[in-house]
């Protein structure tokens, strides 16, 4: 028998080609415990919303209303955007050819101040498929300039995978949230309470919950907890999710409790199963495990010991049923093809393992448990999963969003797939450890694997050995050939700014990524500048690296991202600029020949390392093959 009915929230906003898979987790659990839970997309349910001609009318009104007017070129042709949105994002969601043709006929689509820009030199595949991305790429770049001109006009806090990131990020003190809850809403912000009043009415929940992967999703999910307080006073509210067990770790301010009954951290099953309890009057409120609480306007940290552990490898497969699917938009923005893969296709989301494990990263969350506690599974388990997720949501494309899957685990799987003729796609996050030879790589790609993502980060051995890595630009090479060679695409992430790191370092590195793009070993790459936050080694031991942390001061709500000094370091963002500029020309395969000093517009060292450092470290793999 089905008891106390749940109400999964995935707040605004998040990936809007896929469905974030936190709460079909927690869905798949908590019904194995005879527990009823329904979610709810409000992400994608408020984006479709947005985008119709109705929701356009009203949103230009308010323009006029508020005075505001950038983007006038957008106001001119408001007609033509109101009278073309539904069609476009129609086909963002199914991409039919018939459509395609219909939204690249000359006139179709106003040239706003995006699609006046378009790139024309972009090369599109003959025939159907072509037509179908580069109507795609226009639609997109459609929804893009409506999107600049609410921002601009209507709502700053708008964006297409967040929403208000920019008062959540560092948010030391609850204060600026504060005061923005006490705003009157937007008309974005209106439309996301009449969709999530809706639900709660049809629904008519005991508890609703909102997971909080990022900053970008903080506000909105207050925003709604504020008004569920208001108009169902008799439910109550939890709160959960990666933003929750990275930066409220250390909470003590009480105001967030006007809005919220129950903050958990780290994996939700073992809380929720408690709070539900609890609810039903089966357990007392100190039998809760990792859960915030408000006694006496205090903030208390319930966590009944020994925990209740719920191991990866009897967890039940996610619960996707019940998700919209039809209304998941592919974006067609860049030309980047790793972020193709994270804004166009869908993807079922699935760990293949929980945790890391590797787990000795220097600037990563080490200690936190969703690195630190590191389970598995069987293949034959993750099959059984994979089938089940593929009957509910009828996609065979799967996104496993491991930390770094483990090898032992991919060739398992792999085989299991082929053993079982199980069909699919997939992708996954790795660290490039030499287990991954040829051979292994040839399998990944015969049962499904199409891409690879994994840390290079500083491309310096003596940067990579103090971060613990485990990994040398050599072995890199290595690994990214192997999986090149298998025609599985392999996409770097690279970093700048790591402590003690000189400006020739960052020079040489920006080498050895040109080299590796220009023997294909790496086909994308993305830079992210470094930052010190307070669960890394780095964090918690800074003078062990040669930096000072100077702020922010905590004051009682969320600690997270540092700021620091690095007095033998170099000026790190200055590099930004260049560093993307050469890096984007790498992604097109061009300005291989160019002077790497060039992309830079101050002076800068030229590279200290060898013209041919990635032909060398191919051809040790090629004499070894010989042999």
């Amino acid at each position: 028998m089905m008891q106390s009915k749940i109400l999964f929230i995935t707040p605004p906003f998040t990936q809007l080609n896929t469905a974030y898979p936190a709460t079909a987790y927690l869905k798949g659990f908590l019904e194995e415990h005879n527990i009823d839970v329904q979610h709810c997309d409000l992400s994608i349910e408020l984006f479709t919303a947005i985008f119709t001609g109705e929701f356009l009318r009203a949103m230009f009104q308010e323009a006029d209303l508020l005075k505001n007017n950038q983007y006038p070129e957008v106001r001119k042709m408001k007609a033509l955007y109101i009278s073309r949105v539904d069609v476009v994002i129609a086909f963002l969601q199914k991409q039919d050819i018939k459509t395609a043709h219909k939204i690249l006929e000359p006139n179709f689509l106003p040239l706003g101040h995006r699609l006046s820009k378009v790139n024309t030199e972009i090369t599109w595949e003959e025939g159907e498929l072509g037509i179908i991305d580069k109507a795609k790429h226009f639609g997109t770049l459609f929804i893009e300039e409506i999107g600049d001109f609410i921002q601009a006009n209507v709502d700053e806090f708008f964006a297409f995978t967040k929403y208000a990131e920019q008062i959540a990020t560092s948010a030391s003190s609850f204060n600026q949230l504060d005061e923005f809850l006490s705003f009157q809403p937007t008309l974005i912000e209106e439309k996301m309470l009449d969709i999530l009043i809706d639900k709660i009415e049809i629904e008519q929940p005991i508890l609703v919950c909102f997971t909080i992967p990022f900053p970008g999703n903080l506000f909105a999910a207050l925003r709604c907890a504020q008004f569920t307080k208001q108009l169902f006073p008799d439910i109550h509210v939890a709160f959960g999710g990666g933003y929750c067990n990275t930066e409220l770790r250390s909470l003590e301010d009480p105001r967030i409790f006007e809005f919220v009954d129950f903050i958990s951290l780290d994996d939700g099953e073992a809380p929720l199963l408690k709070i539900v309890h609890f609810l039903e009057g089966k357990v007392e409120i100190d039998e809760l495990e990792r859960t915030y609480v408000l006694e006496n306007n205090q903030v208390v940290y319930k966590n009944k010991l020994p925990n209740t552990i719920f191991h990866h490898k009897n967890l039940p497969a996610p619960n996707y049923s019940g998700l919209p699917f039809d209304k998941y938009v592919s974006f067609l923005d860049v030309v980047n093809p790793m972020h193709r893969m994270w804004t166009d296709a869908r993807w079922n989301k699935m760990t293949i393992s929980h945790g890391c494990y590797w787990k000795q990263c220097t600037f990563c969350d080490v200690s936190l448990d969703y690195i630190g506690i590191y389970q598995n599974t069987t293949a034959s388990d993750l099959v059984d999963k994979i089938e089940k997720i593929v009957k509910d949501t009828g996609i065979t494309g799967f996104h496993f969003v491991d930390e770094a899957a483990p090898p032992k685990m991919l060739r398992a799987l792999s085989n299991a797939l082929i053993e079982r003729h199980v069909s699919i796609t997939w992708w996954t996050n790795i660290r490039f450890e030499k287990t991954f030879s040829y051979e292994l790589c040839e399998l990944m790609a015969k049962s499904g694997c199409i891409a690879v993502t994994g840390g290079l980060e500083v491309a310096s051995d003596r940067l990579l050995a103090k971060m613990k890595k485990g990994v040398d630009i050599a072995q890199v090479t290595r690994v990214a050939h192997n999986f090149s060679e298998n025609n599985i695409m392999v996409h770097a992430y690279l970093m700048y700014g790591f402590p003690t790191q000189t400006e020739q370092e960052t020079i040489d590195s920006l080498d050895v990524v040109k080299q590796l793009f220009e023997r294909n070993c790496i086909q994308s790459a993305y830079w992210h500048q470094f930052t010190t936050t307070i669960h890394s080694p780095i964090g918690q031991n800074p003078q062990d690296f040669g930096i000072y942390i100077t702020g922010p001061v905590f004051e009682g709500f969320a600690q997270n991202d540092l700021y620091h000094e690095d007095p033998q370091g170099a000026d790190h963002p200055k590099y930004t600029k260049g560093l993307n500029l050469a890096l984007h020309n790498y992604l097109n395969r061009t300005g291989f020949k160019e002077d790497i000093r060039s992309w830079f517009d101050f002076p800068v060292p030229n590279t200290t390392q060898p013209a041919g450092l990635i032909d060398s470290f191919l051809a040790e793999v090629e004499t070894k093959k010989a042999v």
